[in-house]
């Protein structure tokens, strides 16, 4: 939790120290209403007082009281706010964070951990800063003041309160010791149930089609099982701990009155007595404050460990840094726009010894297509996964207009390319919004993320949804190129056809549209870029022998200046390309044009004779 703290801002850190002024006021405050019982207790028990002096100090009680409520009111009123704020701020620069993240740090965090780590462990921070640290603050004054203020008032009772101190601690111990190992796994034992839930929805097309209904609900009621019984032996062991602190406090009261009712017989004087019996009032307010203290300080026992926890995952996430480093060069060298060079490049997946790509050597040059075919598991997407700086090379170099990607700034470098993965990715919001997805504005170096601790810090929260909401608006002119994009990636048929066209909507995921639209919209989403290099991995496996024609001949058209980059498990994809690469086990088996390649290379002919007749191989 200190780690992660030095991510409060200036006006968190003075509400916090606002915070504990009035903590220190309401203390004060607390601890002085004994002082009035005194009083008042003496009062009553003096012949002939006057009930206008009784008045008088019971109005200061109330007044004392009044004083404590308000600082308590203060105090939950800016620990809210601060809990607030910086949650906010966490979650926001985990977002950004992950955002930051290649497949490498991905594979080290898993989807559902990284969902728990921006949700529920946030979450855990903030109910400890509303409400654990309001009690750390206060418990400890609380105890030493009223420790000295009792201090003197009588040996016996003193040794009472000792007693029942100790026995509270040991207690509170035994219990932290039992569900501090719990605390730690429940987390974990939370991503299970979210991996698990995630896996289901995902794959539920599968798991219906498999009728594995049953088994889904299994494995979710195993993991759901788990941290059922975990909540539920911390939830107990803590519910223990309200009566055996009621038990002690009670004790303890009945002790001092014990105590107090011997030495009151024993008084020699009735003066004395009035006095044994107004300490023995007093002591029993002071020492109730203290078991108090103690038990304010057992629920931040119930707080800490998860919020301890929490912050260490938090932590985890913003302390990690990419694998891959952004460079300084922004462009590349004169002549060289659109040129695309793999030089001896070598690859392997980290925490794997196994190569994926040996020795890879070839130049694609501006407004040439360079197709890349081989068996499953050949390298084929790993190689162009290399172009965008998804990993980087273990060997070798991968150069753009001349520059080595490792020197580009990594924006700069993915501005010059159009990217069309292999599984087609639709977000929430409508067809033209993904068409024009690489179009947003924003830079993930500079993304403000606004104080809302402060009035301006929230005018400019708003301001900056405002802004948001404004980029899903297109000019005219972004329209047309929306359109023609689309009209380039043969979506324009389908996209007319949909209620609002354009503005038609597209749910999550693009689970309203077929896998072959999702293809489409994507390339469209490519080409919408007019970027210099444009990389398809296997982009075209769901598009029709017709469509797939229609596409790669608009591509010639529209994007001529651009170099293509296609990974094809069809040779009739790629056979018009101005250069084939033959991988095979991750090295280059075959470079040249369909016919070269027919002539020279065994692992092409033998993929050509699998897909095409004889009178296509003879054309």
């Amino acid at each position: 939790m200190l780690r992660i703290s030095k991510y409060l801002s200036k006006t968190e850190i003075g509400q916090m120290l606002l915070s504990l002024a009035f903590i220190a006021g309401q203390v004060f405050f607390d601890l002085k209403l004994p002082d009035y019982m005194s009083q008042v207790t003496a009062l009553v028990e003096t012949p002939g007082s006057k009930m206008a002096d009784i008045f008088k100090e019971g109005g200061k009680m109330l007044l004392v009281s009044l004083g404590s409520v308000v600082c308590a009111i203060a105090v939950g009123y800016f620990m809210a706010r601060v809990g607030a704020s910086f949650s906010q701020r966490l979650r926001s620069l985990e977002f950004r964070k992950v955002e930051s993240f290649g497949p490498a740090e991905m594979s080290r965090f898993s989807t559902a951990s990284l969902i728990t780590r921006s949700t529920n462990d946030i979450t855990q921070i903030q109910m400890f800063i509303t409400m654990g640290v309001l009690l750390v603050f206060r418990a400890p004054i609380m105890a030493v003041w009223a420790v000295c203020k009792i201090a003197g008032k009588g040996f016996q009772w003193t040794l009472a309160t000792g007693i029942a101190t100790v026995a509270m601690l040991v207690f509170v111990v035994i219990i932290m010791t039992l569900v501090m190992p719990k605390f730690r796994s429940m987390q974990r034992l939370t991503d299970n149930i979210n991996a698990v839930a995630r896996e289901n929805l995902t794959g539920l097309r599968v798991v219906r089609a498999y009728n594995a209904e049953d088994y889904q609900e299994a494995k979710f009621a195993r993991v759901n099982d788990d941290l059922t019984r975990t909540q539920l032996f911390t939830t107990r062991a803590m519910a223990a701990m309200i009566p055996v602190m009621s038990s002690v406090m009670n004790g303890l009261g009945l002790a001092i009155y014990w105590i107090g009712a011997y030495l009151i017989k024993d008084a020699a004087l009735p003066a004395d007595k009035l006095t044994d019996f107004s300490n023995m009032v007093v002591f029993s307010s002071y020492a109730m404050q203290v078991i108090m203290a103690f038990l304010l300080l057992s629920m931040v026992f119930v707080l800490w460990p998860r919020a301890d926890v929490s912050a260490q995952r938090v932590m985890e996430v913003l302390d990690t840094e990419p694998s891959v480093k952004s460079g300084s060069v922004r462009e590349g060298k004169p002549g060289e726009t659109g040129t695309v060079e793999f030089r001896n490049v070598g690859f392997a997946y980290p925490d794997t010894r196994d190569e994926m790509l040996r020795g890879v050597s070839f130049t694609a040059r501006r407004g040439q297509t360079v197709a890349f075919i081989g068996s499953t598991g050949s390298g084929k997407s790993t190689l162009v996964n290399l172009v965008p700086r998804f990993y980087d090379t273990t060997e070798g170099e991968v150069l753009i207009d001349g520059v080595n990607v490792r020197d580009y700034d990594i924006k700069a470098l993915r501005d010059k390319i159009g990217y069309v993965p292999q599984q087609s990715v639709m977000f929430k919001g409508t067809v033209a919004s993904n068409v024009s997805y690489g179009d947003q504005p924003g830079d993930a170096e500079t993304v403000e993320v606004a104080d809302t601790s402060t009035a301006a810090g929230r005018k400019r929260e708003l301001e900056l949804i405002a802004g948001e909401s404004q980029r899903d608006e297109l000019s005219a002119e972004q329209k047309a190129d929306v359109r023609a994009a689309s009209e380039v990636a043969q979506a324009g048929e389908f996209v007319d056809r949909m209620e609002g066209g354009y503005d038609a909507p597209i749910a999550q995921g693009g689970s309203n549209v077929s896998g072959g639209q999702k293809q489409r919209l994507s390339i469209a989403r490519a080409v919408y870029r007019h970027p210099e290099i444009m990389v398809f991995d296997d982009s075209f496996s769901a598009l029709d022998f017709k469509t797939d024609r229609a596409v790669r001949d608009a591509l010639k058209e529209h994007a001529a200046d651009a170099t293509k980059l296609i990974v094809a498990q069809r040779v009739g994809t790629i056979m018009d390309a101005d250069q084939i690469v033959v991988l095979d086990d991750g090295k280059v088996v075959g470079l040249g044009t369909h016919k070269e390649l027919l002539a020279t290379c065994e692992v092409y002919q033998q993929i050509a004779e699998s897909q095409l007749s004889p009178d296509e191989l003879a054309a």
